[in-house]
């Protein structure tokens, strides 16, 4: 039996999967991520994206390419909104 080496917590991304991407021909890290969905979870790719930038770097000799950019959400969100601590009593003026 195998170890599992997690690459990515919040998606379950291993290790093996992106070996098995680059296998595949995804060789850059936007690839790669829209193959595994690594950096899509909860951190955005804050705890995983040097992870697998260095196995990709580790795999193909190459060095890696700059990170994929995160997305902020379609609509602003007010802060308060996030801490529940607005007190907007249903408006939806967003």
């Amino acid at each position: 039996m195998t170890a599992k080496v997690m690459l990515c917590r919040c998606e379950d991304v291993t290790l093996d999967e992106v070996d098995e991407a680059i296998a595949l021909g995804h060789t850059d890290i936007e690839s790669v991520k829209r193959y595994t969905g690594f950096g899509t979870g909860w951190c955005q790719g804050k705890q995983c994206v040097t992870l697998c930038a260095r196995v990709l770097a580790e795999r193909t000799g190459e060095a890696p390419t700059l990170p994929f950019t995160p997305r902020p959400p379609v609509h602003p969100v007010p802060l308060g909104a996030l801490a529940s601590l607005g007190a907007h009593g249903g408006d939806d003026d967003a």
